[in-house]
């Protein structure tokens, strides 16, 4: 089966997830998704046969907007959703982050999204005018479903990802993932 086709499947079919997705999209951000964990945890839950998803310690909404790249407007964005919905929303305009992250500047979310520490961290989900639900995923949705934890080549700082596989929990949570780098 095709592995898109399978996450936006499960996405479907978890409602805490559409909801999620209908708040974001009512934002109108542009090139916004709900990436990070959003999708990545989805994958590994389902991999590794959990029956309830592992809770999500907050929901990233990314977007790119070159025109508002204070975080004053990510602020308030995560007010107005916290004022409709009770999920843990973190807001971050990927136009910005090339100075927080010492890159060139990006040139869109999914290019933004191609600088992040792990392959499989880099994949999220939007819907679009339509209502239809698209995954964006600059490396394909195909290390998702490897059993991976994979170092970003454009990372290159092992420390940074040995931290983040340390400090999130990714082995315990999820102990058929391996270290690929």
């Amino acid at each position: 089966m095709d592995h898109e086709v399978l996450i936006k499947q499960w996405i479907m079919s978890d409602p805490d997830r559409m909801a999620a997705l209908t708040t974001a999209a009512a934002q109108k951000l542009p090139g916004w998704c709900l990436a990070a964990g959003f999708v990545r945890n989805l994958v590994w839950d389902k991999l590794h046969g959990f029956v309830t998803s592992t809770p999500l310690n907050d929901i990233d909404l990314i977007y790119f907007d070159s025109d508002g790249v204070g975080d004053s407007r990510d602020r308030e964005i995560e007010r107005r959703l916290m004022g409709v919905s009770t999920l843990p929303w973190s807001v971050k305009n990927q136009a910005r982050m090339h100075a927080r992250n010492g890159d060139y500047p990006y040139t869109s979310t999914e290019d933004a999204m191609s600088f992040w520490v792990e392959v499989e961290t880099a994949v999220g989900a939007a819907l679009d005018d339509r209502g239809e639900l698209i995954i964006m995923a600059p490396f394909g949705v195909k290390p998702l479903f490897n059993y991976t934890i994979t170092l970003n080549p454009k990372r290159p700082k092992r420390t940074d990802f040995d931290a983040r596989v340390y400090n999130k929990r990714w082995l315990q949570t999820w102990p058929k993932l391996v270290v690929s780098v």
